[in-house]
């Protein structure tokens, strides 16, 4: 059960991907170039229930994987700290589906991923010292400055006069994506990576 929790880490991002690839073609017009994944399950929006109904998905499968990442921190003596943050995560994408735009909350729920995207850097900085977690801490610290990256890029919203933005715009919903796509991508790569470890433990001990 522990190895295949894990696993729910890859399986969110491969739901999420494939919900966002597929849901458009229910929305007429839309273009995922331009316009916000948000857009997709918006109030009135023929994808809405269906749109819901992914995100919900999503964050139980982050809420496993969060689960199977704290017993293994708990096993392996390293702190849980990033099991935590990608827990927390599930709250903010469950809200953002729950609550669909233009719902006050939806934007609320939108911001406090911001708290959860930082998973890769807490896990990085926690298990630093674990010379068998440098598989695991060497990928954070790189999608740490992807997510970075993606989210400054995605900053450009609040200053609509600035000259990033007017580059922004006409491809804004492809940045938007590359945010979703920095983080989701941690989380199924870390996920594989854990899997694999835990795999090679096993083989070893029946070995001897």
């Amino acid at each position: 059960m522990r190895h295949t929790a894990i696993l729910f880490g890859p399986l969110s991002a491969g739901v999420l991907a494939t919900g966002i690839i597929c849901l458009p073609a229910m929305v007429p017009d839309y273009d995922p170039i331009r316009q916000t994944v948000s857009e997709i399950g918006e109030v009135g929006s023929p994808a809405q229930m269906p749109f819901t109904t992914l995100l919900i998905a999503v964050a139980v499968c982050l809420l496993v994987f969060a689960w199977a990442l704290h017993d293994l921190s708990r096993r392996r003596g390293l702190s849980p700290s990033a099991a935590y943050a990608v827990g927390f995560m599930a709250i903010p994408v469950a809200g953002v589906g729950v609550f669909a735009f233009p719902h006050p909350l939806h934007n609320v729920f939108g911001l406090a991923e911001l708290i959860g995207y930082q998973a890769p850097l807490v896990l990085a900085l926690t298990w630093r010292r674990e010379t068998e977690a440098r598989r695991a801490v060497s990928f954070s610290w790189i999608m740490t400055a992807v997510v970075w990256i993606a989210i400054a890029l995605n900053l450009a919203t609040l200053a609509r006069e600035s000259a990033l933005w007017s580059v922004e715009a006409p491809v804004y919903g492809l940045v938007q994506r590359s945010l979703f796509a920095a983080w989701f991508i941690w989380v199924a790569g870390l996920g594989v990576i854990l899997a694999r470890e835990a795999t090679l433990r096993l083989r070893l001990r029946l070995r001897l």
